[in-house]
């Protein structure tokens, strides 16, 4: 696994945002681990998580797009962090837009506000984790909506590796439905690998207890590829 990933992984833990116990999701399942994107609060923080999906986009994309998309809400921030970081790193602007909730009839007008997009703009879609693949389901009639864009592909920062609406993984399927590459900056296999049995701030957060439950959670739910 590449540094930049285990990295982000502990990342991930020291600032709270992925958990492991007993958790329901919001899909009902009793899940062992939980990650809410919602922990990155502070600039560090964003400035780091910025960094971290700029390399993950780096490598699975390139260069070759020009605008980054981030849904609302959520995806705003990853947006704007990300082009920050991708400019730093690797010295090429890349204009970020995102989607307003209810369209604007005053002032900046429209439901986009960030960059307008323009026909022939290449687009990577920025996320913090897809379950079902609804946000994407929601946002992507917009993108097409406004000009005539080419999705490069998705990224978001944590694949859950387990099934959407199908045997697939839920990044699997909105691949095959949309035509267009998804990765993440790390798959929960990784993170299990890395994290088990390691000690992490004085405890071992993926025990073998926790471990057992995670291998019976995948195998009730776990995406088949």
């Amino acid at each position: 696994m590449e540094d930049y990933k285990k990295e982000f992984v502990d990342f991930m833990v020291d600032s709270g945002c992925l958990k492991f116990g007993e958790f329901t999701l919001k899909s009902g399942r009793k899940s062992p681990f939980f990650m809410n994107a919602g922990a990155y609060v502070t600039g560090t923080q964003l400035a780091k998580l910025g960094e971290y999906y700029a390399k993950a986009i780096h490598e699975n994309f390139g260069d070759d797009f020009d605008v980054l998309f981030g849904p609302a809400y959520k995806g705003i921030p990853l947006s704007v962090a990300t082009t920050i970081a991708y400019a730093k790193l690797y010295g090429k602007d890349i204009r970020y837009c995102s989607n307003r909730k209810e369209a604007k009839d005053h002032g900046d007008t429209g439901i986009l506000l960030g960059s307008k997009l323009n026909d022939g703009d290449r687009v990577v879609m920025i996320e913090d984790v897809t379950t079902s693949g609804k946000s994407i389901e929601e946002t992507f009639p917009i993108l097409k909506s406004q000009a005539d864009v080419e999705v490069k592909g998705l990224i978001v920062s944590l694949n859950r590796c387990e099934r959407g609406k199908s045997e697939k993984s839920a990044l699997d399927e909105v691949s095959d439905l949309y035509g267009f590459p998804t990765a993440a900056i790390v798959n929960m296999k990784e993170v299990i690998s890395y994290l088990y049995g390691k000690e992490v701030n004085g405890s071992v957060l993926i025990d073998d207890k926790i471990k057992a439950a995670l291998d019976e959670y995948y195998a009730q739910y776990g995406a088949t590829n």
